[in-house]
């Protein structure tokens, strides 16, 4: 592809992804890395790639609520640390596992995230309830763990998995678990390009316009954000996760086949 239209893409991808990351309160690894992956670059590159632009917005998210007084160190470190450790072990496991099991496991995350879109929607709903809480220490070191390591491996922020996850098994509101995600993914990120820096798969330019046009992408989408309703705003999400989840497997398909 010319270089222009890689430039052009890149800013357009990084904008996309920031509009994700404000309407849903996620990173935007699930365009993000699929995208890099169509404009010729390694699977393992899109992954170590995109957690480098994920870390660029998160902390752009995580200073703004500080400045609104609505970041909780406390609860950070606690799902911070398992998700730090893990992201750097997912990273290090990315580097052995072929591109076209790569592809597999980010198309396969993708159909899980509707899944955890609609759960997300249905646990907001009974939000205070006096359901059974999990031991929180368990749950805390779950839910990073798991998030952490989906980050290290296939190049996304874990939010869309650890913001379920709190309201799950922590019965967090679903407002206190986006902000606390937000501040986890800093760790995730920082620990996940740390891991692939190693072996040289971040791409540092490409990974420094993708963050900054997903900074841009999310400053717009906070603004309209309350003119949508959470239904339009879920299905669209689910409509472009789907197609980006078909791709990733057609190109998994393309790459076992040889093609």
């Amino acid at each position: 592809m010319h270089p222009d239209f890689s430039l052009l893409w890149l800013i357009f991808g990084g904008i996309l992804s920031g509009v994700l990351a404000g309407f849903m309160g996620i990173g935007g690894g699930s365009v993000m890395v699929p995208l890099l992956v169509v404009l010729g670059y390694s699977t393992v590159e899109a992954v170590a790639t995109s957690s480098l632009a994920i870390l660029i917005i998160s902390i752009s998210g995580t200073f703004q609520n500080w400045r609104m007084g609505f970041f909780d160190l406390k609860r950070v470190l606690a799902l911070g640390t398992p998700a730090a450790v893990m992201a750097f072990v997912g990273s290090q496991i990315a580097n052995f596992i072929p591109s076209f099991w790569l592809l597999v496991i980010f198309g396969l995350l993708m159909y899980f995230n509707i899944y955890l879109v609609s759960l997300r929607r249905g646990l907001a709903q009974t939000e205070g309830s006096d359901q059974k809480k999990w031991n929180p220490t368990t749950a805390r070191i779950l839910t990073g763990g798991v998030a952490g390591m989906v980050a290290g491996l296939v190049g996304v922020g874990g939010g869309v998995i650890m913001v379920p996850l709190q309201m799950l098994l922590l019965r967090e509101a679903i407002k206190v678990a986006i902000q606390t995600s937000l501040g986890v993914v800093v760790l995730t990120a920082v620990f996940a390009v740390i891991g692939h820096a190693f072996h040289g798969h971040v791409l540092v330019i490409e990974g420094l316009i993708l963050g900054a046009g997903g900074l841009l992408g999310a400053q717009f989408s906070t603004r309209f954000l309350p003119k949508l309703s959470d239904a339009a705003v879920s299905s669209i999400f689910s409509i472009a996760v789907a197609l980006l989840g078909s791709y990733a497997l057609f190109q998994a398909w393309k790459a076992y086949a040889g093609i």
